[in-house]
């Protein structure tokens, strides 16, 4: 007796030690790149039997939702497993790019009121949404019947989702009730026959100018689905799963800060700030606070790229040659020409990379991102050219700019100019009424700009090009714009 009763403490104990286990991976909103990074992140962490995916998604862009329908269905440890719920904050469907990756897992289970499909690529344009081209059709047609080939579900369904021009139809063989392609009913028929078995035609599900899309009880008649539940927790008992061995995997403060940065408006605030500290960098002498800020910024928009995976080495190769580029036309190179536009070309040519994978469209929707990727990128550098023209205007009233720019002087009287030339001989000289033939001694390298100092100021000065060692007297020659202009005595 002793012995049975070890036995059976033994297979209890087996049982709560080996049983399976699950995660509840939350898939909603829409399909963006940082759901990528989330997901990737918590197929790391989580080491369960079972791996469940709460999808709620309108859809999303099509590259997101290939390589996660890709990411899922390279998995071979766990059992995947797409589950559709319905809910206060749940939106109860799983269109478009949802349908391509709930069938990427190895069942579905949907929560009565819910549906799937729809799953046809489209793009925005001025007139509003287009069915993408027949190239992308192909291409999504052919991954979805892939994925449904894979984990056995109605290939005739998964071309429905995608394909308007097709026709599917109800079929009975022996009773049992499925969907085909209303061009392969003959061939189908065909083939029951040799087999001895019963075939009959049903109803049309979806017309030719339609798309396809199923509810939850569809799903489950056609024998798509594994089964209609009202709530998660009655999956529990399907899956033989015990209540608490289920994990639910939520988003970190990591992965929505991720979020929050990778989006359009933060990325559009960074991308400006940095070029404004770019431009207030490159426009004085040495290296300071704004540079710093314009690092910091830019480093935050490709390391989200980076973690999104749209971002290399490429990238950031890119980017610093452009900056060298520019900085070369702005110091060294007279005038401005090939060299700055060119390094400005390659900036805006990274910036936009960072936020794609791919180099030169292929498809539709490839170009619908690289333009939206082109407005953000190139409207965020036209905002930011405004706001610098709105600051220069500001600048003399502001301490911290005032070296930047130099005021003309106002018209004066014969007893102001008499006084300005006291102050001239005094050494006592104002950035406003610094003019050609002021003396001055440099305090810093010109190469060819740097400061100097003119009477009891240190102003931002350039040269025409000529080297000028630290405490050397110079002379000005005359101003240019902003721009103090100065040669050695």
């Amino acid at each position: 007796m002793k012995r049975i009763f070890l036995l059976l403490a033994l297979i209890l104990t087996a049982q709560v030690i080996f049983c399976s286990s699950a995660s509840i991976i939350p898939i909603t909103g829409d399909i963006e790149p940082f759901q990528l990074a989330f997901i990737r992140r918590a197929l790391e962490e989580s080491d369960d039997s079972v791996l469940i995916f709460d999808i709620n998604t309108f859809g999303g862009r099509v590259d997101t939702a290939l390589k996660i329908a890709t990411l899922i269905g390279s998995i071979q440890d766990s059992e995947t497993v797409a589950f559709i719920s319905a809910g206060p904050g749940s939106l109860g469907v799983s269109w478009s790019a949802g349908a391509l990756i709930s069938l990427s897992c190895s069942s579905i289970y949907m929560t009565e009121g819910t549906s799937i499909g729809a799953a046809a690529p489209v793009y925005q344009t001025q007139e509003g949404m287009v069915m993408a081209e027949e190239k992308v059709v192909s291409a999504i047609r052919g991954q979805m019947a892939a994925l449904a080939e894979k984990n056995g579900y109605s290939i005739a369904a998964a071309l429905g989702m995608v394909d308007k021009d097709l026709i599917i139809r109800e079929i009975y063989i022996d009773g049992k009730v499925s969907l085909a392609l209303e061009s392969e009913i003959e061939t189908l028929k065909k083939r029951a026959e040799e087999a001895g078995s019963e075939f009959e035609s049903g109803m049309v599900v979806s017309a030719e100018g339609k798309l396809l899309t199923l509810r939850a009880g569809e799903m489950e008649k056609y024998g798509i689905s594994s089964g209609t539940v009202r709530r998660i927790e009655d999956l529990y008992p399907l899956l033989d799963i015990p209540p608490h061995k289920v994990t639910q995997i939520e988003p970190t403060t990591g992965d929505r800060m991720v979020a929050w940065l990778t989006g359009s408006v933060i990325t559009s605030i960074l991308i400006m700030i940095g070029l404004l500290g770019l431009y207030v960098e490159v426009s004085t002498p040495g290296f300071a606070v704004p540079g710093t800020i314009a690092i910091i910024c830019f480093a935050i928009v490709f390391a989200g790229g980076a973690l999104m995976g749209t971002f290399n080495s490429f990238e950031l190769l890119l980017f610093i040659a452009g900056v060298v580029l520019l900085i070369a036309e702005i110091f060294l190179i007279p005038g401005f020409g090939v060299a700055g536009i060119s390094g400005i070309f390659l900036m805006m040519s990274a910036l936009i990379l960072s936020r794609q994978e791919f180099f030169v469209p292929e498809f539709e929707w490839e170009m619908d991102i690289l333009l939206k990727n082109m407005l953000l990128v190139f409207g965020t550098a036209g905002a930011s050219i405004i706001i610098m023209a709105v600051l220069l205007v500001i600048f003399p009233h502001l301490a911290p700019f005032k070296r930047l720019i130099l005021i003309s002087p106002p018209n004066q009287t014969a007893g102001q100019i008499a006084d300005r030339n006291n102050e001239h001989l005094n050494g006592q000289i104002s950035r406003q009424v610094v003019e050609s033939g002021t003396v001055g001694v440099t305090v810093t390298l010109l190469r060819p700009s740097g400061k100097a100092s003119l009477g009891n100021e240190v102003l931002s000065v350039e040269t025409d090009g000529e080297y000028i060692g630290k405490g050397i007297k110079i002379v000005v020659t005359g101003k240019s714009g902003n721009i103090i202009r100065v040669k050695k005595v």
